[in-house]
């Protein structure tokens, strides 16, 4: 397992968009993406900051499910 990178919320955003996600709103500093699949809507909430920490990095991973290896340096 490699080390997660620091990533700014609009780099968190575009790797979401790629994999489907498309951001339905933003609500102060965060930004509200979703991803519409066949029975449920998954949505993880993002914070626009320069740099996201790596517990909330891990929490956007887990909700999303996209793997980790798409966060990593």
């Amino acid at each position: 397992m490699g080390k997660l990178r620091i990533l700014a919320g609009k780099d968190v955003c575009n790797i979401l968009a790629q994999h489907g996600f498309i951001m339905v709103r933003q609500h102060g500093s965060h930004m509200i993406m979703q991803k519409k699949l066949q029975d449920t809507t998954v949505t993880v909430p993002v914070p626009n900051h320069a740099e996201i920490r790596i517990g909330t990095l891990q929490s956007i991973i887990r909700q999303s499910g996209i793997s980790r290896s798409e966060f990593e340096a």
